[in-house]
């Protein structure tokens, strides 16, 4: 397992704290983006970090919220559902990556959870020359709204077979999304992806498509949409 560095990122004055896993001849740098309430330390996001570590992925996990942030939407639940404000959060993370010397060379790739995931597909269509592949797990991508037809990298989109009311959410962001994407149900999972093997086949399902798509070029002109449900 590879260690993750704790590194502190200044952006435009706002402070976050960041975990990075760079394992050794890395080419592409995948970027979390957490659901509501949670952070950098969610030990499912954790959890598939390491594994993707394992196939030479890098990883960066961080707070899209400061600590005063956070103890305001503790209280409130307010800013977990501002999708322009974790969006640009997540915009100037990327640009911050581009502007990094140790990951600047690094194809990029997005992993959202929850809300994290419509900030994800915002930030993709938003940087559509930058972001290579989006995977959302369990995400809320319906919250992305007219951005989801402006969306260019490949999108895997995973939901439990369990979770009817993200299930409904997430094809009705398949029929809008305008890319090369998919939709994976996962047997037996509920809407955290608890239950025994669930999220290690949403590390599976994830690993695949960041290899597919980070780790070789994609055809040039690829857009189709398919739906293959997995149970």
């Amino acid at each position: 397992m590879i260690e993750p560095q704790s590194r502190y990122m200044d952006l435009l004055g706002v402070e976050l704290s960041t975990d990075l896993r760079l394992p050794m001849n890395s080419r592409a740098l995948v970027i979390f983006v957490h659901g509501s309430g949670s952070g950098r330390s969610s030990p499912r996001n954790q959890y598939v970090a390491d594994v993707l570590a394992r196939r030479g992925l890098g990883s960066l996990l961080f707070d899209l919220l400061t600590e005063s942030e956070q103890r305001l939407d503790n209280q409130t639940r307010e800013l977990r559902f501002d999708i322009p404000l974790l969006t640009r959060r997540l915009i100037d993370v990327i640009d911050w990556v581009g502007r990094d010397r140790e990951l600047s060379s690094l194809r990029i790739g997005l992993f959202g959870a929850s809300t994290g995931a419509a900030a994800a597909l915002v930030a993709a269509a938003e940087r559509a020359d930058v972001v290579a592949a989006v995977v959302s797990r369990g995400g809320r991508t319906d919250l992305a709204g007219q951005a989801l037809g402006r969306v260019k990298a490949p999108t895997l989109q995973i939901v439990g077979a369990q979770d009817p009311v993200v299930f409904d959410l997430n094809c009705q962001s398949s029929r809008a999304l305008r890319c090369e994407q998919r939709l994976e149900v996962v047997a037996g999972a509920t809407h955290l992806f608890e239950e025994p093997g669930t999220l290690e086949e949403v590390a599976r399902l994830a690993g695949d498509w960041f290899d597919q798509y980070l780790q070789a070029p994609t055809p040039e002109g690829a857009c189709t949409h398919a739906y293959t449900p997995n149970g």
